[in-house]
């Protein structure tokens, strides 16, 4: 069961002359009343009272006042401490009568419980940290963090790339009327000798053609010169004939080929090539970017798959407040990072991750509630009741949302209270001539 304050009593603290005050068990007990008349100088006091020498206010004794502090903070486990004396010592009395220290009221009061602004004025990180180590997951977090900044970083470093070879791809001429690979200077020589040497080889036969008529026609005046070799020469004369026939059908089809265009090709063979080349530089571009995007869209499911990690992750952790998370390493609430945050939303989270530190303690101290209009006042404080939590707050008004109101260091009410004796050895004793 968590530890709560149920009576305060202080005296001579700062600007408090003496207040007892019985604060609500849970919900806001406000101390209210107009500056400078004492009302942070309670939550001082409480502060120091169960935090220790370290909450010590660097002037503790009310001026003009020739009694010291006195502290007494009854909790509702029985404990009772005490600060009195000339040198303010601490003593803890539990229900038994059996004395304690420091070390017992820091096994329950929370730190930022006494002194929330220490909590408030932290980087949105910094209170970040402390709720995610609070509900356990905050190595786990940082992990999946790490992991998504370096996917993000690949991604973006590729998706940069993939940009760049479109954009080179986009700016490469192309030229469709040329082959697909490099043209060979060597291969284009090689087909024009062939070439050359085929309409040779025609020449020849025409030659041929030439020769064999010119021979038929003279044997046929031979044949009719020479009667008396007519049989050897009618033999010759047939022969001739089939040759002639021969030859004739051998040049019939022919037609020779033309080395313009190679002549041309191998002219142009550089401004080709360098046309070639081209193309395949915009064809790997085109592939390099095609490659680049695919990369991209892989990292971009991963970088989904690593944030989606994340949000499984806080859902299922046991948050302080519902609406309470962490969003790229910064606290937030509904959606809200802390700068975004209303004065009263933000005293809502701080209440409730303070309280999630150190669940036995029920109580927080709140200065300054004058942020807050009366009706997220009473939302705040019906919300506290809910939660089971103990607030003691100041606000800058002496309206009926006050439970006490304090005046020149008093309760209002309270001004004949009777205070605590001081024994005459604590009353300072003054030498002649000191001063």
């Amino acid at each position: 069961m968590s530890v709560k304050i149920n009576k305060l009593e202080i005296e001579n603290v700062k600007r408090v002359k003496a207040v007892k005050i019985e604060p609500s068990a849970n919900g806001l007990t406000v101390i209210g009343g107009n500056n400078g008349q004492g009302k942070t100088s309670v939550l001082d006091s409480i502060a120091w009272g169960l935090g220790g020498n370290r909450f010590k206010p660097s002037k503790a004794t009310r001026d003009g006042s020739m009694v010291p502090p006195y502290l007494s903070v009854t909790l509702s486990n029985g404990l009772v401490v005490e600060r009195k004396g000339k040198n303010s010592e601490l003593k803890v009395l539990d229900p038994n009568g059996e004395k304690a220290g420091q070390q017992l009221l820091d096994s329950f009061v929370e730190e930022l419980a006494i002194n929330l602004p220490k909590f408030m004025n932290a980087s949105s990180k910094e209170k970040a940290n402390i709720l995610l180590q609070i509900i356990g997951v905050g190595e786990q977090l940082h992990q999946y963090e790490r992991e998504e900044q370096e996917i993000y970083n690949n991604r973006r470093a590729i998706g940069q790339i993939a940009d760049q070879k479109k954009k080179f791809a986009k700016e490469q001429p192309y030229y469709p009327d040329v082959p697909k690979e490099l043209v060979s200077a060597s291969d284009l020589i090689n087909q024009q000798q062939e070439i050359l040497a085929r309409n040779g080889e025609n020449q020849r036969k025409r030659q041929n053609l030439q020769q064999i008529q010119q021979q038929y026609a003279a044997q046929g005046q031979e044949v009719e010169r020479l009667r008396q070799l007519l049989q050897q020469a009618e033999a010759t004369y047939l022969q001739l004939g089939n040759d002639l026939e021969i030859a004739q059908k051998d040049t019939l089809d022919l037609m020779d080929e033309s080395t313009e265009e190679l002549q041309r090709n191998i002219q142009e063979i550089d401004e080709i090539n360098r046309k070639v080349r081209a193309n395949l530089d915009k064809d790997k571009a085109e592939e390099d970017a095609r490659n680049y995007v695919v990369q991209y869209d892989e990292l971009t499911k991963k970088l989904n798959d690593v944030r989606q990690k994340k949000v499984d992750l806080l859902d299922n952790a046991n948050l302080p407040l519902p609406g309470l998370s962490v969003e790229d390493g910064h606290l937030t609430y509904n959606g809200q990072q802390w700068d975004n945050m209303s004065g009263a939303d933000q005293l809502k989270v701080s209440t409730a991750i303070v309280r999630k530190l150190k669940p036995n303690c029920g109580f927080i101290l709140l200065d300054k509630l004058e942020q807050m209009d009366l009706a997220t006042l009473d939302d705040f404080g019906k919300w506290l009741e809910q939660e089971g939590l103990q607030a003691i707050a100041t606000r800058v008004s002496s309206g009926g949302e006050c439970s006490i109101i304090i005046e020149d260091g008093y309760v209002v009410g309270q001004e004949n209270l009777p205070t605590q004796e001081v024994p005459a050895t604590e009353i300072p004793q003054w030498k002649p001539g000191e001063f």
